[in-house]
């Protein structure tokens, strides 16, 4: 009889992770497991338990203003309900992006993770672009005047460029949000590939293309504190003050693309304060494509080997 092969576990250090992160997020709790079917389904599922309705309704941040303000959940919770929490799993069976795809996750290949924490920004609108800008920053290492590696496809995915062509997929981003109480619970999911992933119909980039012998664990140490100061400054401050930072990485701006929403298909000419995408017709009218469940996609021409650039 052959050996029981065991699987192999990454050292996390999630102590180290907590105490880095607890002075800005009290009350957090960072978690780490071998296997689970989705990382944002779990911390929604807590979060509808402590809001005493397992059936409560999850949006997406540009899908709240459409639904209107929903009444307060019970009340008599726990104080941990509203804690933060840090869950990262070594795979993911279940995986998934936005408009129910699914998201391919390997251990040891890929870097899955999700944070639930309770914001209350006075608008929602451009938080997966902000989430995405504090990613590419943290990952990247190059920094003006050299043309970044790492752009920003909008409204949530990161891109590797390496060349001429529209470069390719290296991770993307889910966001959902859901009442407890008088609060907003907001699920922040994140993959990135790590390693070299093949994929069928998609062309992917992995992180050990731009940081060779970079594994998971190192990718989490530097992604985890930037990403919670972006979030804390997005819940002061919106999105406007990251315009020009996102623009330097933004792959669309300049070049033609097509939607499924009603915007249709134009050329795209960046994002706005709010983080729209800017999107001028065939007859020269601008129109604003938002978030929720829209896909963009290229069409004719590729982005710019270096995004932002005019």
């Amino acid at each position: 009889m052959d050996p029981v092969t065991e699987p192999t576990h990454l050292h996390w250090d999630a102590e180290a992770l907590w105490q880095q992160l607890l002075p800005l997020l009290p009350g957090l709790t960072v978690e780490v497991v071998a296997r689970t079917d989705s990382t944002n389904s779990r911390l929604l599922e807590r979060a509808r338990a402590a809001c005493g309705d397992p059936d409560a309704p999850i949006t997406r941040p540009g899908q709240i203003g459409a639904f209107g303000s929903e009444p307060a959940t019970p009340h008599g919770r726990r104080a941990g309900d509203l804690e933060p929490c840090l869950l990262v799993a070594e795979q993911q069976t279940l995986g998934r992006g936005r408009l129910g795809r699914d998201w391919v996750s390997n251990p040891v290949d890929s870097l899955t993770f999700s944070l639930a924490l309770a914001l209350d920004p006075r608008d929602w609108s451009g938080l997966s672009l902000a989430v995405g800008l504090a990613l590419a920053e943290a990952l990247d290492e190059t920094s003006p005047p050299a043309a970044p590696r790492i752009g920003l496809k909008w409204p949530n995915d990161l891109w590797a460029i390496d060349g001429a062509g529209p470069g390719r997929k290296l991770g993307g981003i889910l966001i959902e949000t859901v009442s407890v109480g008088r609060r907003r619970m907001c699920v922040i999911g994140i993959g990135v590939n790590v390693r070299p992933v093949a994929v069928e119909g998609v062309t992917t980039a992995a992180l050990q293309d731009l940081l060779p012998g970079i594994d998971a664990p190192a990718a989490l140490a530097r992604i985890a504190l930037p990403l919670v100061r972006a979030l804390l400054r997005f819940e002061r401050e919106g999105f406007a003050p990251l315009g020009p930072a996102y623009a330097r990485r933004d792959v669309l701006r300049g070049h033609p693309v097509s939607t499924s929403g009603d915007a249709g298909a134009g050329m795209a000419d960046g994002v706005d304060d709010s983080g729209a995408l800017r999107l001028i017709d065939a007859d020269g009218r601008l129109r604003r494509v938002v978030g929720g469940e829209v896909s963009v996609r290229l069409s004719g021409a590729a982005p710019p080997a270096h995004p932002g650039s005019d």
